[in-house]
């Protein structure tokens, strides 16, 4: 069992000094968030509008930019920028994970009105799993520092992997946990609501909305070990790196709902996204040796983000004029 405090207090790549008092109120004004926002503001199953995940959307990046702010004062700009690059990549690899969702809920049928449930859950999941691994991460990182250049061969495969998936179709019913789980647990036919266990005639059962929370969950398993070395290959300050996550997670759920209609619109955003893995992974193998300016890193990552989303538009745009069908031959 790893212990939080030598953690914090022993970890020599850390360029700032963080009190663990900061990470307890971080973790508990997240889950204070998180609670407030299923229990009061969506305490009821509805499916909501355009304009309502704009607000939630704007909400969340207002306060992770607030909060961005926060870092600049306590810990200086250096700090702020590697939080800003280190979020904004989290957000743009959680675009990625939008289109992944939507095809997990056409799969299953899930009504958008019990979808926000799914998410909430799967974020809850997901912060414990991101902290879980940037301490794992973090201390493989600390005894062994050559496991940094296996990060950045890594993230170099993932990109060059991500860009070769473009267009491959997404098969939940080939997910692992999905098949063990129908082969192991007992699931109760129909329909029953956002309800993930029922009890009938006095046995527990899993509904079909349990399993497809457990293909999030583990599908973000594969996300996290892809972005938790990204940050990592940004700053070695578990601090940001755990706080850009998290802030990045917490907005999903509304990002989802905005984005969800629309994915066709980024056809090329995977090669975007596959472009700034390897980008970081090529820094991070070259770490001794090449050393650019942190806001040359986010400049960098800002224009492939950018670039790929333009294209992305240009190419709708383009098909659109000559009546190609929607989404053209890129999606």
């Amino acid at each position: 069992m790893l212990s939080l405090t030598p953690f914090f207090d022993q970890l020599p790549l850390a360029a700032i000094q963080v009190p663990p008092a900061y990470w307890f109120v971080f973790c508990a004004g997240t889950v204070a968030l998180l609670v407030l926002d299923m229990t009061v503001f969506h305490r009821r199953a509805h499916e909501p509008s355009l304009r309502e995940s704009a607000l939630w959307t704007l909400f969340w990046c207002s306060l992770a930019l607030a909060f961005n702010g926060w870092i600049w004062y306590r810990f200086g700009h250096e700090s702020a920028i590697f939080f800003f690059t280190g979020y904004l990549v989290e957000w743009s690899l959680s675009m990625d994970n939008v289109f992944v969702f939507v095809v997990i809920f056409a799969f299953f049928g899930v009504p958008l009105k019990y979808q926000y449930r799914v998410l909430f859950w799967g974020i809850m999941g997901a912060i414990v799993m991101r902290l879980t691994f940037i301490l794992v991460f973090g201390e493989l990182l600390r005894r062994y520092e050559w496991i940094f250049y296996i990060f950045g061969a890594f993230l170099i495969y993932t990109g060059i992997k991500l860009a070769r998936a473009h267009g491959v179709e997404t098969h939940p019913d080939q997910n692992i946990v999905l098949r063990l789980a129908r082969k192991y647990l007992r699931v109760a036919k129909g329909s029953h609501g956002n309800k993930f266990l029922v009890r009938e005639e006095g046995k527990l059962y899993v509904t079909s909305l349990f399993l497809v929370l457990l293909v999030v969950e583990s599908t973000d398993v594969v996300f996290a070990i892809d972005s938790v070395p990204a940050i990592f290959g940004i700053t070695k300050e578990p601090f940001i790196v755990f706080t850009s996550n998290v802030f990045a997670i917490m907005g999903l759920r509304a990002l989802y709902f905005l984005l969800a209609g629309v994915m066709n619109l980024f056809r090329y955003l995977s090669y975007g996204l596959s472009a700034i893995l390897v980008f970081i992974g090529v820094k991070m193998l070259l770490h001794d040796v090449w050393h650019p300016e942190h806001w040359h890193s986010l400049l960098v990552i800002v224009s492939l983000l950018v670039v790929s989303i333009f294209a992305s538009i240009i190419a709708d745009r383009r098909d659109r004029r000559l009546g190609i069908g929607e989404g053209g031959e890129g999606v």
